[in-house]
């Protein structure tokens, strides 16, 4: 690694436990600028938890995360280990938008409120700069018209569009998806895998955790089947869903398809 242009993300031989149930079980991932990584995987793989670890809304107790190249200070050790310094976490998930499955818009806000709050209250941006961006953005994932609406107003795939602009709208570094379409119906789903392709295009560092193959092995640059806590195979998408090398990885995908 290069300090001249460390990984926007880097995990390293991260664990995270329950109590004794081990999710993570010594996971090493990188994101470069740019890079779409898709994590796939059966339900209790432990995507979701390395997601949530990496926008350090979960404490893993060992391993390491770097963000541009900064480690995450830590204290405290095991079980009893956080984040040292609260500043460095806000910057961090400040420049790491995070897109949910269910969402999470503020239903008492429209969807312009929605989009706008953070920039405003967060970064203290002028509400009226960001108001601009604001629409741009949901003009972008193509519900500029959507404005004055609240989230009880709009179809699930709306609401998640809005999602989405809402992250972009603090401009960040990279954006983190957890299972962005698997809380819709098949038609809405589509609406959101057609943001989420643009967003690819234009060259943005995306993790993606996705039930959704098809979405996966068009917009990714690398690929990584987690299984029981643990990469069982990475590499390109061709790779992996063309030949996949493990016998678990061609018994999930078979599933998958199958399903």
């Amino acid at each position: 690694m290069t300090q001249l242009n460390p990984p926007v993300l880097e995990i390293r031989d991260l664990h995270k436990s329950y109590g004794a149930l081990e999710v993570l079980k010594g996971v090493s991932i990188t994101a470069k600028k740019g890079d779409v990584v898709s994590l796939i995987g059966s339900s209790g793989s432990g995507k979701s938890t390395l997601l949530r670890c990496a926008n350090l809304l979960e404490d893993s107790q060992q391993g390491d995360i770097l963000f541009e190249g900064e480690p995450v200070t830590w204290r405290g050790a095991g079980p009893h280990r956080h984040p040292a310094d609260r500043a460095q976490v806000i910057r961090i998930r400040t420049n790491l938008s995070m897109v949910f499955q269910q969402f999470n818009l503020w239903s008492h806000m429209s969807i312009l409120q929605n989009v706008m709050e953070a920039p405003v209250t967060v970064l203290g941006e002028d509400r009226g700069v960001v108001e601009t961006r604001a629409r741009a953005l949901l003009d972008k994932v193509g519900i500029g018209d959507k404005c004055d609406a609240y989230p009880a107003q709009l179809s699930g795939g709306q609401q998640q569009r809005a999602a989405i602009a809402r992250a972009l709208a603090m401009e960040p570094r990279a954006l983190l998806f957890d299972e962005p379409t698997s809380a819709l119906d098949p038609e809405l789903q589509q609406e959101v895998v057609r943001v989420i392709k643009v967003l690819a295009e234009e060259g943005r560092t995306m993790m993606l955790v996705t039930h959704d193959m098809r979405l996966a092995a068009d917009v990714s640059d690398h690929v990584v089947f987690l299984h029981q806590g643990l990469i069982e195979e990475e590499g390109p998408p061709e790779q992996l869903f063309g030949a996949p090398k493990s016998e678990r990885l061609q018994q999930f995908l078979s599933a998958t398809t199958a399903a």
